[in-house]
């Protein structure tokens, strides 16, 4: 059986989308690809309104498993998808990638969170349905 692919989910500060993107890729599409998340710079902790939110709707508790970390602290990837950091995006080798466009909440008010929470849940389950297709 072939392995499945690795995706990282990016954002500069892998404290808030990224997060998410995991969260959401292992509790929707782990039978299909192996999420992680990173970012080139690491907040102390994941965003709280991230973590409250995600506990509310899914019942995932972020802060149990996953933590900010730095690009080099993740396994080599097949699929990087940056969260839509227009400012310099960093870089990881792979070999599909894209841009989901997606502007960071931090600080926002729950609305706008939801929002971006509702998109990366479809974003990731139209991933999942892509690269179960043969199409990534």
């Amino acid at each position: 059986m072939h392995q499945k692919p690795k995706v990282a989910f990016v954002c500069v500060h892998n404290s808030c989308r990224s997060q998410i993107a995991e969260a959401l890729g292992k509790q929707l599409a782990a039978d299909v690809f192996d999420s992680y998340s990173a970012g080139t710079e690491t907040k102390p902790q994941i965003n709280q309104d991230a973590v409250r939110l995600m506990k509310q709707l899914y019942g995932v508790d972020m802060e149990q498993n996953q933590y900010s970390k730095l690009l080099s602290e993740i396994p080599p990837v097949d699929i990087v998808i940056t969260m839509g950091c227009n400012v310099s995006c960093p870089s990881l080798p792979c070999r599909y990638r894209e841009d989901w466009g997606l502007d960071d909440p931090t600080g926002e008010k729950d609305d706008v969170f939801l929002e971006v929470i509702h998109s990366i849940e479809e974003k990731v389950c139209e991933l999942k349905r892509r690269i179960d297709n043969g199409l990534l």
